[in-house]
């Protein structure tokens, strides 16, 4: 499909992949609109796009905040075509026994009920206009438990049912919903996964590490006819097959 002049919604958009995937989906003709807590790293972003992107500060872990920035987003370029579900943090590692029950707890806000809130806020204008796309950074730990990443690994695990529920759901209402675990991308996230020295990620050499514009241009291609197959279900960037018909090899 063509994106020009299509709206794209990207949570997370301050740096790492959010960042890459609005310059990415704007050099295809998009309108962008760039999501995250930090205003003033947003607003840069957008300024060095230009008029095909806009800032919207907003916390994910707020329905409310999330449901208005929806509507400021198609207020300035028309509905949302795409959502690419990208906000996550993982701090602070910890061990199940001595983590924080609030810090524990913020992060499933903002992991978990940041995406179920993003995919409820543009779910009814999708499947009224037949058509959409859900896009959703997974993760590897969404299905295999990781020392010290209980609240990650059980806030991926959630995203992944998600993403299969809207397949299940709305499929037949012409929403693509499609996850993507891209494997470890070279983004702040991993310096503060490898600042904690626990665990085997963390001890990854930073040149393991994909580049951000890697999984920006893998989204890009999600919204291709070519990947229906994928639709309710899951994409690994590790796979050399997938690596190879987005033509990143």
């Amino acid at each position: 499909m063509s994106l020009h002049g299509k709206t794209v919604v990207i949570t997370g958009a301050s740096r790492g992949i959010g960042e890459a995937a609005a310059v990415v989906f704007a050099a295809a003709g998009a309108n962008v609109a760039l999501l995250a807590r930090g205003r003033e790293a947003i607003e840069e972003i957008a300024a060095r796009i230009g008029d095909t992107a806009v800032a919207i500060p907003c916390d994910v872990s707020r329905y409310d905040d999330v449901a208005k920035a929806i509507q400021v987003a198609e207020e300035a370029f028309g509905p949302v075509e795409v959502l690419i579900n990208n906000a996550g943090v993982v701090e602070p590692v910890s061990h199940m026994a001595t983590s924080d029950p609030a810090a524990w707890g913020t992060v499933i806000d903002i992991n978990l009920k940041g995406v179920f809130y993003g995919m409820r806020a543009v779910l009814p204008g999708m499947i009224a206009r037949g058509h959409g796309h859900i896009l959703t950074i997974s993760s590897g730990a969404a299905h295999n438990p990781v020392e010290a990443w209980s609240h990650y690994c059980s806030s991926k695990a959630g995203v992944a049912m998600l993403t299969r529920m809207v397949g299940k759901e709305n499929s037949g209402d012409g929403i693509r919903a499609i996850g993507l675990s891209p494997g470890t991308v070279a983004t702040q996230m991993q310096k503060e996964i490898k600042q904690s020295g626990i665990n085997p990620v963390s001890q990854l050499d930073w040149s393991d590490h994909i580049p951000a514009d890697w999984v920006a241009k893998t989204l890009l291609w999600m919204c291709s006819s070519d990947a229906d197959e994928f639709v309710g279900d899951e994409i690994s960037l590790r796979e050399d097959a997938i690596r190879s018909r987005v033509g990143l090899i």
